[in-house]
Order: structure tokens, then sequence, then C-alpha cells
């Protein structure tokens, strides 16, 4: 595992180096909480101890708000971390990256860690609770079971000669599924 602040640095560089801007504060927090969800899907663990909290518009990491806002997540990870790191990195830059913060709260709001902290709160209520890591484990599951769903679509799609699938099967496997 490695720090969130040398997560959320990594994030914040990268994206400077691929968008040429700054990240937006929520998409940081967004992409944080994609990049925990992955990791579990990849390697079955976490990417990083710190826990993540349920606020109003999605997953946060309290502990990088102010580190954020002084600009102070320069604390990149290790050539080995990153390397150790690099599908994750790689696969959720490649998802979340380019999508519109509000974009990435409507997605988050759908997953079952978020929903379960939230429990009794109204839909704009403020709250600052932990978010359960066996919550995400679900979470990157239920994901898995949507990639392995849309995998065997593709090959029907293929054995029917279709190709031009790669972007519908992306915009589904993004799709939440509600929790019962």
């Amino acid at each position: 595992m490695v720090s969130v602040v040398k997560i959320a640095s990594y994030i914040c560089d990268r994206y400077r180096k691929e968008y040429g801007q700054e990240i937006d504060e929520m998409k940081l927090h967004k992409l944080l909480y994609f990049m925990q969800r992955e990791c579990i899907v990849q390697t079955g663990q976490p990417m990083f101890p710190e826990v993540l909290h349920a606020w109003r518009y999605g997953p946060v990491m309290p502990s990088i708000r102010q580190l954020f806002k002084e600009d102070r997540l320069r604390d990149l990870p290790s050539t080995e971390e990153i390397a150790q790191y690099k599908p994750v990195f790689d696969e959720v830059f490649a998802e979340y990256a380019p999508s519109k913060p509000l974009s990435l709260v409507s997605i988050s709001h759908g997953e079952a860690s978020w929903k379960r902290a939230r429990v009794g709160y109204g839909k704009y209520d403020s709250s600052d609770v932990p978010m359960k890591l066996d919550d995400i484990r679900e979470d990157a599951e239920r994901y898995k079971e949507r990639l392995t769903k849309l995998g065997l679509l593709k090959g029907f799609l293929d054995s029917k000669g279709i190709t031009d699938y790669e972007g519908f099967l992306r915009s589904v496997a993004r799709t939440t599924i509600p929790v019962v």
C-alpha cells in the first residue's frame, strides 16, 4: 500500500501533464475513490490505508482537502510504487479522468459503499461518515461482474460481426446498478 498523499500527488501531477491544467478538487476525490476500487478489482487489495468519507457529493478524503487547497500535494510515489500500480493508474485515468466532475459524482452516488454510509441522510444533507472498506470491496466485485458480463456481450457481438462496441461497453460498465 501507498500513502493517499502520494496517490493524490500522483493524480494531480499526471493530470497536469496530460491535460495541461490543474485538476478540480471534486474530480481528485472521485479519482481517489476509483483508484481504491480499481486496485481492489485488479489486485484484491486496497491501494492506500486511509479511509474515504461519504460526503454530499460523493467519496472524499478529508486529509487531502487542506493539502490540495494549499497546493501541497507534491509527495510523489517512488518509481517502484508507480510501476506497481501502473495498470490501475492507467485504467482509472482512461475511464474517469476525462469525465466532468459532476458525472463522477453521479457514478459514485450509485456505489453501494457511498449509499450505505449515507443511510439516514437526505440527498442534500452534509455528512462526514467513513466508508467501509468491505463495502468498497463489494463495489469492486460488482464492477468485476459487470465487466465479465460485458465481455460475454462483446463475444456475442463479435460473433455477429459487430465491431463498433468499445465505447458502448465502457459506458455501460460505468453505469451503476441499484443496490437492493
